[in-house]
């Protein structure tokens, strides 16, 4: 499970750094990756099922919903590191956002 967590983390970092490629500079986000590590960060990030973050909007107006948070907590690969409540709110994000429909696999 920690070796997976790592996983997780490394994959949070590479999203901040993809942004920061494409002009947008999440500098929050990686202040809560720093302070909560990856798995803590997302799951603050999901702790309101109503509420989406800014980031995701500027991660949707750029076209790249791939790069957020709802995005990574639903890959398969990190399942286990959720409970099925967080997986959830992840996923109604991205269907709210049309990234099923226009962007990325079915999950």
């Amino acid at each position: 499970m920690e070796k997976l967590k790592l996983y997780f983390q490394r994959d949070m970092i590479k999203i901040y750094m993809e942004a920061k490629e494409l002009g947008y500079n999440p500098t929050r986000f990686l202040q809560m990756i720093d302070k909560y590590g990856g798995v803590g960060a997302a799951k603050k990030l999901l702790s309101t099922e109503d509420f989406i973050q800014e980031g995701v909007v500027t991660l949707w107006e750029l076209g790249r919903l791939d790069l957020s948070v709802e995005a990574l907590v639903v890959k398969e690969q990190f399942g286990e590191l959720f409970i099925d409540k967080e997986k959830e709110i992840a996923r109604k994000r991205l269907r709210d956002l049309g990234y099923y429909e226009n962007k990325g696999p079915r999950y």
